[in-house]
């Protein structure tokens, strides 16, 4: 039985082969269009998670400000000091914390031979290599035994190696510091740098040597990363632990600042989301012009084979017959011009390449753009919508072919 309708399907599309082609062609346009249009949101989602990635997902930053909430019997307006007894006191009441770091910075003037510029330098943990997904594009970071030694070592961002080596090796070699001299261990990997930010631009050392350029008593920020999904109670704890600890109110937001990319990726995510499903509707409405194509020209044949369908019903064939003729001629179109069309998107996805994004915004950011790369999923959902529109075309004309009266059919000119 499936045999006989392929057959039959394949005679009547061999029968009007330019008519086929050309609903083929409109069916296969479409479903480029859904692969292309679904392609593009994940190429946006993935743009996005990259952009996110090249500073580190699961990252809380904390910043300490000024009370404006009168607690505990203290005036509001207090200055909040961090210190690192506040990064242990974290450390042993959030169990979820996987790395964590103090931070103490400056501006400093860095020199090598006769170059000197203004640069910021970070004083930290050597896990702040993990925190802030930083890498290495030669030599090593500084280690804990570096940190126990106050050891003078520095590793420096790409921008710094250029400003002060141009296209020299600096590994090994000495710079100075507010005039204090630290050898230079490693080089970092160029980061996405939008607009004025610095972030290639700059230096880091252990955070005990760092008391040999600014005193490192009080903290200018705490970076910490954690392995669970539940930020905003890692937020909340971090606001009542140190709101204990200083006597501000846990909810007064001016006195902590807490900074939580995670919140920021999840926005994204919802907007992503959005723009999946925005790119899918207007996918499918593409296909559904080709869909009503179908559906036409499958309404012309049921005209032209009137008779044809009338002698069938004469020698003995019922409606479901007639029915599942003329829906296996229209899903055999369907399917045939969903393979063309899904070449076409594969095709097309690999001559675009990349699109710009945000490479356009920022430097070294190439990993931000997009790239229509189609994953299983984009296909499943593409079939989907390509059968569910192959469907709905091929049943009006299969409906109204099986309902017509055969001698009326007989009688037709």
């Amino acid at each position: 039985m499936f045999r006989d309708l392929l057959q039959e399907s394949y005679d009547a599309m061999r029968h009007n082969r330019r008519r086929t082609a050309l609903t083929m062609l409109g069916m296969a346009w479409g479903i480029a269009t859904v692969v292309m249009l679904l392609a593009y949101g994940d190429g946006f989602g993935r743009a996005c998670a990259n952009i996110f990635a090249n500073f580190g997902t699961k990252l809380f930053i904390v910043v300490p400000g000024r009370s404006s909430m009168q607690a505990g019997g203290e005036k509001a307006g207090a200055q909040i000091r961090l210190t690192l007894d506040d990064v242990d006191l974290l450390t042993t009441n959030i169990p979820q914390i996987t790395h964590i770091t103090p931070d103490v910075n400056k501006d400093a003037t860095v020199q090598y031979d006769s170059r000197s510029f203004t640069m910021n330098v970070s004083g930290e943990y050597p896990n702040t290599f993990l925190i802030r997904a930083l890498t290495l594009a030669q030599g090593r970071f500084y280690n804990p035994e570096d940190e126990l030694q106050r050891a003078r070592v520095a590793v420096i961002g790409s921008e710094t190696k250029e400003k002060l080596f141009s296209g020299r090796n600096a590994l090994g070699e000495h710079i100075r510091l507010d005039g204090v001299s630290y050898e230079v261990v490693g080089v970092l990997g160029a980061k996405m740098q939008a607009g004025d930010d610095n972030i290639n631009r700059v230096i880091y050392v252990p955070f005990t040597s760092m008391s040999d350029l600014k005193d490192t008593h009080y903290l200018d920020s705490v970076w910490f990363n954690y392995e669970t999904n539940d930020y905003e109670r890692i937020e909340q704890s971090v606001r009542y632990i140190l709101g204990m600890q200083h006597k501000f109110n846990p909810s007064d937001r001016r006195a902590l600042f807490v900074f939580n990319l995670m919140q920021q990726v999840h926005q994204f995510e919802v907007i992503t989301l959005g723009l999946k499903i925005l790119l899918a509707f207007i996918g499918t409405l593409t296909l559904g012009i080709g869909g009503v194509g179908l559906m036409n020209i499958m309404l012309v044949s049921v005209t032209q084979r009137t008779r044809e369908i009338g002698v069938e019903k004469a020698l003995g064939a019922r409606r479901r017959h007639i029915f599942l003729q003329f829906l296996a001629e229209a899903l055999t179109i369907t399917f045939i011009g969903g393979i063309f069309g899904i070449v076409l998107a594969y095709a097309v996805a690999f001559s675009v390449g990349r699109l710009t994004l945000y490479s356009a915004m920022a430097k070294h950011a190439e990993a931000g753009d997009i790239r229509l790369m189609i994953n299983p999923v984009t296909l499943i959902v593409a079939v989907f919508i390509l059968t569910l529109v192959g469907l709905v075309s091929g049943m009006v004309p299969a409906i109204r072919a099986s309902r017509l009266d055969p001698i009326e059919a007989l009688r037709y000119e």
